[in-house]
């Protein structure tokens, strides 16, 4: 069985202002850490090699967070696996989530520093799903639904998300050729959709070139987890704000946030929530 083998600075941890009663409340809560992180119960020589802990500190410790039912008592070593109380706590905290707000901690800045609407959306079956929306302070702006769907092959968010699938999955989740069109730059044959998607995949972000609609363009980048892209960030305007200079700021402030997002607990436990709902309507054919 796995331990941990390197002491865990449970003390440095807690707050310089902490008192006795608070740095108790520290020691237990990183005990519940440390069983969080190994799959198989702790005995108390465990938790004393790896955090230097008195044995008779961790004793009353645990002895305490087994009458309130965060740990429970497996055996006479004795060893401690995690107690129902944690579940009740982690239940509440995802039922608490909701990705819509926390990215739009991130994109309302995003808008108001470029001066476009800013989006993030995931793939739902063959369409893009708007996550979260936030428009800049201005008259003249892109406008799209909180929930809207798009098509993918002619969104900046729907070829981001589409860059890195295998093709053949590319191919199944797209209507048949010849794509319907909606402007003059619409891509309407798989063909010249895999090369803008290679395209994509090398530059790192994605271009709507008046492709959905006429005067519109988009650049989006992608949102990854553990390494797989599970989202997307764009921003979205009249295609004449698009300048060169221009769509290179707004790629750098998308790459900003999307590389932010991930490391914020909140946000990524809402995302992978997000991916799993989506995934189970998918197979009980409540999908898009």
């Amino acid at each position: 069985m796995a331990r941990v083998t390197r002491p865990v600075p449970v003390d440095d941890a807690r707050p310089a202002s902490a008192n006795y009663h608070a740095a108790a409340l520290a020691r237990g809560l990183a005990l519940l850490e440390m069983l969080a992180a190994e799959p198989e119960p702790l005995t108390v020589n465990d938790f004393s090699e790896s955090t230097s802990l008195p044995k008779s500190t961790l004793v009353r410790l645990l002895a305490v967070l087994a009458e309130m039912e965060y740990v429970v008592r497996v055996d006479d070593r004795p060893s401690y696996r995690l107690g129902h109380k944690v579940q009740r706590l982690a239940s509440a905290y995802v039922s608490a989530l909701d990705l819509t707000v926390v990215a739009e901690a991130y994109l309302g800045p995003v808008a108001q520093r470029t001066g476009q609407t800013a989006n993030l959306g995931v793939l739902d079956g063959d369409q893009v799903l708007h996550i979260c929306v936030a428009e800049p302070d201005r008259p003249l702006r892109f406008t799209t639904a909180l929930g809207a769907r798009d098509h993918t092959y002619c969104t900046g968010l729907g070829k981001m998300l589409l860059s890195e699938l295998p093709e053949e999955r590319v191919a199944d989740i797209l209507p048949a050729e010849p794509f319907p069109s909606f402007a003059e730059n619409t891509l309407t044959t798989l063909a010249d959709l895999r090369k803008d998607l290679r395209r994509t995949a090398k530059r790192g972000y994605a271009l709507d070139d008046n492709e959905r609609s006429t005067g519109l363009r988009c650049v989006a980048v992608g949102v990854r987890l553990g390494g797989d892209l599970l989202a997307a960030v764009s921003v979205s305007g009249p295609a004449g704000e698009f300048t060169a200079g221009r769509q290179q700021e707004y790629v750098a402030a998308l790459d900003e946030v999307a590389k932010a997002m991930p490391d914020d607990p909140d946000f990524a436990a809402a995302l992978r929530i997000v991916h799993r709902s989506l995934r189970a309507a998918g197979k009980t054919g409540g999908g898009a």
